[in-house]
């Protein structure tokens, strides 16, 4: 006798059923969706790079994630995220690209950290950025958060906020408060207040020597409250005046106004200060989004402008501006919450069940024509009685059934069989391409 091998995955791995399968794949669907309705091109690039390339810009906890290996002589990685992918291929086909190039990647990505509760090893990344040539017009900056506000929206996951800060504002005023060297030693801390707390962030930037002086101004700057309007204002009356600071407040109000351009309502989208972003990449407009009635779940959905893409790729300089959805933890997440259940167990609109073999001919010539007309069509061959066939369509859940015998062949007609009222009749195949198009 063989041994048996115990049927597993390896921790941090999600693998799903196929109710669930069709669930993740509508959504996928969705998002790609209106990717494209913004005019987004689609990209994929390889799983496997070459670990120079991709780890031109790692280094500290992201190089420690990598999942690396040697092949012959060849040292290769797995991508750990889609953007450093996504600068190598812009400074690769610089020449062939038309600027502002604007993409979208669904794709599997792979990090070797500790797999714990929301958190995987291997999982999908759904990224859209635009990239400039030189330069990058702050109308870009209010687009993609309008991208994902109709996401949102269509996947009808309920009320949810957009929050977005800008980089500059924060630096500027770390400068004012003769803190710049270490700004982003302190921005890493408030990006961290959701999950830790205003007395937990107050003690570490206790550890980073700040007196208590600028601990408080820098706290209270973190709890300006108000409308939109209302904290630009606020900010404006700080009246600090370092170019950084200027320039961070004059694009976050462009950006917030061009939002409502954009016809976003005001309800779904908010200026927070508290929002940092911890990689040190972006340089401008930053953005979190969270499900209002669900704030546990962190951000669902991340991103933020940056300065210069492929700067270890290229001396084009290219700014751009992305977002990303961490799409496997958030199904888990949902899932978890009960926020979407369980879809169809099949995609199957018909089942075609043949009552012997020797009708295979007309049956399979049936199938081929519901199929040419968009019809997702199954068929059951097995050597089953009447029965099993009708039990496989029922836990299935496929709503419609064709038993074709011998009377529906010289008639050249079907039995369709309603799964739902249980009520049958001889019909054409014509009448049941009609009826399954309209449906």
């Amino acid at each position: 006798m063989k041994e048996k091998v115990e049927p597993r995955t390896l921790p941090g791995f999600m693998e799903l059923l196929p109710q669930d399968q069709i669930t993740f794949n509508n959504m996928v669907d969705t998002i790609r969706s209106v990717y494209e309705e913004f005019g987004f091109l689609p990209l994929d690039t390889p799983t496997i790079e070459l670990s120079e390339v991709l780890l031109a810009k790692a280094g500290g906890e992201t190089e420690k994630q990598i999942y690396r290996f040697m092949k012959g002589d060849t040292d290769l990685s797995l991508r750990f995220d889609l953007t450093v992918p996504l600068a190598r291929y812009v400074a690769g086909h610089y020449n062939d690209l038309i600027f502002p190039f604007k993409r979208y990647q669904i794709s599997k990505v792979f990090r070797g950290e500790r797999p714990q509760k929301g958190r995987f090893r291997e999982f999908y990344q759904c990224d859209i950025d635009i990239i400039g040539n030189d330069n990058l017009d702050l109308i870009y900056d209010a687009e993609i958060p309008s991208v994902i506000y109709h996401v949102f929206q269509k996947l009808n996951l309920g009320k949810f906020t957009i929050r977005i800060n800008n980089r500059k504002i924060l630096n500027g005023f770390f400068e004012s408060l003769g803190l710049l060297e270490i700004s982003s030693d302190i921005l890493r801390v408030i990006d961290k207040i959701d999950k830790i707390g205003v007395s937990a962030v107050k003690e570490e930037l206790k550890s980073l020597e700040l007196t208590e002086e600028q601990i408080e101004k820098v706290l209270s700057f973190l709890a300006i409250t108000g409308t939109n309007d209302e904290k630009i204002k606020a900010l404006k009356e700080l009246e600090i005046q370092t170019e950084t600071f200027q320039t961070g407040l004059y694009e976050l109000e462009t950006v917030i106004n061009s939002l409502r351009s954009f016809a976003i309502l005001e309800d779904y989208f908010k200026i927070d200060l508290t929002i940092a972003r911890g990689l040190d990449y972006y340089t401008g407009t930053v953005y979190e989004t969270i499900l209002d009635e669900y704030p546990k779940l962190g951000s669902i959905c991340s991103g933020g402008r940056y300065e210069n893409l492929a700067d270890y790729y290229t001396e084009e300089h290219l700014p751009g501006v992305g977002i990303s959805i961490g799409l496997t933890r958030l199904f888990s997440q949902l899932k978890e919450i009960g926020l979407v259940g369980e879809s169809k167990t099949t995609i199957s609109q018909v089942l075609i069940v043949p009552m012997d073999k020797e009708n295979n001919a007309y049956v399979l010539e049936t199938a081929s024509k519901l199929r040419n007309k968009g019809i997702k069509t199954d068929v059951y061959y097995q050597d089953k009685g009447m029965k099993q066939k009708m039990k496989y369509a029922d836990r299935l859940g496929i709503p419609y059934v064709l038993v074709i015998g011998e009377t529906e062949v010289k008639e050249g007609k079907v039995a369709f069989k309603d799964m739902i009222s249980g009520s049958q009749e001889l019909i054409s195949v014509e009448e049941v391409i009609e009826r399954l198009t309209n449906c």
